[in-house]
């Protein structure tokens, strides 16, 4: 038969035989532990991958509703009609907007109170994705979305305005405005606007007319500042608010080609014309992208660690699992099982449990991941597409290569058990050969694991950083077990009896030792990093938007206001409040040389030099800012510290000369110092500042921000008494990303379980493995004479000992790799707390004690006949 041996007297069914071990195995504690870990490892891989892909899926498939459209071309003045027919000649739907700012006006009967509104025309088809909302005025003075603004945008001679313009003029729903030229009826609130995007050009209120209307305002003028938006979209989707059918292609395309053609020739246009640009979502809500981009962080580390505790339970489990089986696969070769067959046997047996072990992980890891949807269900605002079957193959891949790559290795060398180990024991123990085998599987998992981390950084920290601990802690383990025989022969004769006895029995075998301290500091590394990420990383996150951070802005405060404007904000009960000095200036030149955006190829160099800068000065760098380069030297004249993504962005070095031209005026100093700033702080931070107090010659006004007391009305005090500032109300901003963080962070913790159950395991299984030798040598001593209390003890200090070695090494590690991710990857100032090496030693002896009597629990009670007669 195929599949069957036979031999004289023996006649074996290889699957029959493989399932009978493999139902007999999963009985023992050894086969257990490696399929928990398995488990485990798919779960935590698993839930993220799916998680993370869905919300891939659903931002590629919603990310259009931040624009309005598919695609927008943004241009300083209109557009050309050439790209309107070229989309429609390929099937697309095309829309149009114009937005600038002006002055909105109450009629003079009215008191004639104006106010400066960003002014925004667009075409009866708009937005082509996602929606406008229309909502009420609450009595706290927010806005509800009640109801989806109907097609073709305001009617004509009627304008949606933003509640904030109301509150500042004084006006309700149904009264009338001039803009330009033109009266306009308020006919509705602006709730939600897809494309209104950030910056401080959006802050001003908005005022949004019909595009046929904005003639008649004669507001456009040769000399206006307006940016005008081509919006381009494929057909429509269920819940796009435009559903007008598709113009008549030339030729038979799908959406993704015509709108790929499309991308190419917008790109070919805006790369010959000046001024123009393509937008996609990356250059939207860059505050959100960034904060779910390292909450995606910190769910791949979760998956990172969770793999490769796994890797390292499976490695030592199937080694103590081999090892367990050595005299039953001597007894089957005696009776004539050949090598060829007792190989695939096992080799079948560890496919199925890895296979079995992976599809339960990934049902685990789906119910997790439907977990991290419901607690984030408050942001979900959109189904979410089902995920492909990227992260189910990858979850089963990652499951069968931990239980082969690792699990395998040492147990394939059972099929080469000699039949005389039957006779002496000594023969057919487990040689080191298998560890190039595992280098190979540790390559494989590797390589997948950087596909889970999908950053460089972070695979290279976390991967490279466990396997340079892993190194360390063996060659500080063995000279640990050096240093302890040399301080055991100096102490012979003095020391307590069940202190040398503990001594010797690490220092007898130091591989053994060097494996336990290196299995645990693996467990230990793990728990103390997570402990890390929780607190000193999550905090930090956190820290970069606090619960009281400024949920206002306000700009073009003059200098005669800046007395009473901040005498009222003390009244206020507004305690702290940033405040600075901003001129705005547009950079000319660099050492000498004429700024020009042809100098640049990036699109946001190009957009950059091309812009006014938002300019500032004090004495002292900003306390949100950090200084990573050069001096930020008070007073020092002739001096401008620059942002270092801007240096970088426009090639910029310290020593570089700018010039900026501040409205007419000539302003030149050099870069002295760079700064990093975290845009997404909700701070007032600038580009470039000059270290001066005092700046006579700029054109300045001044910026705050501050968070608004509860309760207070003080956006209309504002309004009223400094008629010509700019209250910008980020509250919903800052909401949504606390939110985030909140939410996010629940999901995280809930992830940690996996992590934190499989470093357990970690434990455990690096102190079983010693568990027989254990008995052995325990047995011979109780032989000898030595009572159980001393074995006790003697139990104690082994698993105390080594217990404190691993957790010193594990916390210094956690430390340094810990550093490596707050600094690289997460990008958060690093303060380890500097008892946390004592702490590390201490719980880490603590928990080997836990764990240790768990897993040897018994082993000093075992009767000594039964110990010495298993060891035969």
């Amino acid at each position: 038969m195929a599949n069957s041996n036979s031999v004289p007297g023996v006649s074996v069914n290889l699957w029959a035989w493989a399932w009978t071990q493999t139902v007999r195995d999963l009985r023992s504690s050894a086969m257990r532990f490696l399929v928990a870990a398995v488990v485990l490892a798919v779960a935590a891989l698993s839930a993220v991958s799916f998680f993370a892909d869905r919300i891939e899926r659903g931002l590629q498939r919603d990310a259009a509703q931040l624009l309005g459209a598919d695609l927008v071309v943004v241009a300083d003045q209109p557009v050309a009609d050439s790209l309107t027919t070229q989309a429609q000649g390929l099937g697309l739907r095309a829309a149009h907007t114009a937005v600038f700012s002006s002055m909105a006006r109450l009629p003079d009967e009215r008191g004639g109170e104006a106010r400066m509104v960003a002014l925004k025309a667009v075409s009866p088809n708009y937005p082509l994705r996602g929606h406008l909302m229309l909502g009420q005025r609450q009595a706290d003075g927010s806005v509800q979305a009640v109801r989806e603004a109907p097609a073709g945008g305001p009617a004509p001679g009627e304008v949606w305005v933003d509640a904030a313009l109301l509150a500042a003029l004084g006006a309700q729903v149904g009264d009338e405005i001039w803009l330009g030229e033109s009266r306009f009826r308020i006919a509705s609130l602006i709730a939600g606007e897809p494309d209104r995007g950030a910056g401080f050009g959006t802050f001003a209120p908005r005022a949004m007319i019909r595009q046929s209307d904005l003639a008649a305002t004669q507001l456009v003028q040769p000399a206006s500042r307006v940016t005008y938006r081509l919006l381009v979209a494929g057909a429509p989707r269920t819940g796009d608010a435009d559903q007008s059918p598709v113009p008549q292609a030339k030729e038979t395309l799908t959406p993704a080609v015509a709108l790929q053609r499309f991308t190419q020739a917008a790109q070919d246009h805006a790369d010959h014309a000046r001024g123009v640009q393509v937008e996609t979502l990356e250059k939207g809500r860059p505050e959100m992208r960034a904060t779910i981009d390292r909450a995606g962080l910190f769910l791949r580390l979760v998956a990172l660690l969770a793999g490769l505790l796994s890797a390292v339970a499976v490695a030592l489990v199937s080694r103590d699992f081999a090892q367990r089986r050595l005299n039953d696969c001597a007894l089957l070769r005696v009776m004539g099982v050949s090598q060829g067959l007792m190989a695939r046997a096992y080799a079948l047996e560890f496919t199925w449990m890895g296979l079995g072990a992976s599809l339960v992980g990934l049902a685990v890891g789906w119910a997790c991941h439907l977990l991290f949807v419901a607690m984030l269900a408050q942001l979900l605002v959109v189904d979410l597409p089902p995920p492909g079957w990227q992260p189910a193959a990858l979850g089963l891949g990652v499951g069968v290569l931990l239980t082969l790559g690792f699990g395998l290795p040492p147990v394939l060398q059972l099929a080469s058990v000699p039949p005389l180990r039957v006779l002496r024991q000594d023969l057919g123990q487990i040689r080191p050969w298998s560890a190039l085998v595992w280098l190979l599987g540790s390559a494989a998992l590797g390589g997948m694991l950087m596909m889970v981390a999908n950053d460089l950084k972070l695979g290279a920290i976390a991967l490279g950083g466990f396997i340079g601990a892993v190194l360390v802690f063996a060659l500080l383990a063995r000279l640990a077990v050096w240093g302890l025989q040399r301080v055991a022969q100096g102490l012979a004769g003095r020391a307590p009896t069940w202190w040398t006895v503990g001594a010797r029995q690490l220092t007898a075998q130091p591989g053994h030792t060097v494996v336990q301290v290196s299995a645990l500091g693996v467990g230990l590394l793990a728990l103390m990093l997570l402990v890390l990420v929780r607190t000193s990383l999550i905090d930090s996150w956190r820290a970069a938007t606090p619960p009281d951070a400024p949920n206002r802005f306000v700009i073009n405060i003059q200098p005669a206001e800046v007395e009473p404007f901040q005498r009222l904000l003390h009244d206020s009960g507004v305690a702290h409040f940033d405040w600075y000095p901003m001129a705005r200036g547009r950079l000319v030149a660099v050492n000498g040389k004429p700024v020009s955006a042809k100098a640049y190829e990036g699109d946001r160099a190009q957009r950059l030099v091309e812009r006014e800068f938002n300019l500032s000065h004090a004495a002292q760098a900003p306390q949100h800012n950090q200084v990573v380069a050069g001096r930020y030297v008070a007073e020092e004249a002739d001096a401008f510290s620059v942002e270092e993504g801007l240096a970088m962005t426009l090639r910029l070095k310290m020593g570089d000369r700018l010039r900026f031209d501040m409205a007419g005026h000539m302003v030149e100093g050099r870069i002295t110092s760079l700064r990093k700033v975290d845009w997404t702080s909700m701070r007032v931070n600038f580009f470039v500042m000059s270290p001066q107090a005092a700046k006579a010659d700029w054109p300045i006004t001044y910026i705050t921000a501050f968070r608004m007391p509860a309760g207070a009305k003080l956006d209309r005090q504002l309004a009223s008494q400094f008629p010509g500032v700019t209250v910008i109300d980020v509250s919903v901003t800052l909401a949504q990303v606390q939110a985030v963080l909140e939410q996010v962070i629940t999901a995280v913790q809930f992830l940690f379980a996996f992590t934190l159950a499989t470093g357990v395991i970690v434990l455990m299984a690096g102190l079983m493995t010693s568990r027989d030798r254990r008995a052995r040598e325990w047995a011979v001593m109780r032989s000898l004479g030595a009572s159980r209390g001393l074995l006790a003890q003697v139990q104690r200090v082994e698993l105390l000992g080594v217990g404190l070695l691993a957790g010193g090494l594990a916390s210094c590690a956690a430390l340094a790799i810990g550093w490596g991710l707050a600094t690289w990857v997460f990008e958060f100032p690093w303060l380890p707390p500097w008892w946390w090496p004592l702490a590390g030693a201490l719980v880490g002896g603590v928990l080997a004690l836990a764990a240790g009597w768990w897993s040897l629990r018994g082993v000093t009670e075992r009767p000594v006949t039964a110990s010495l007669r298993a060891a035969d």
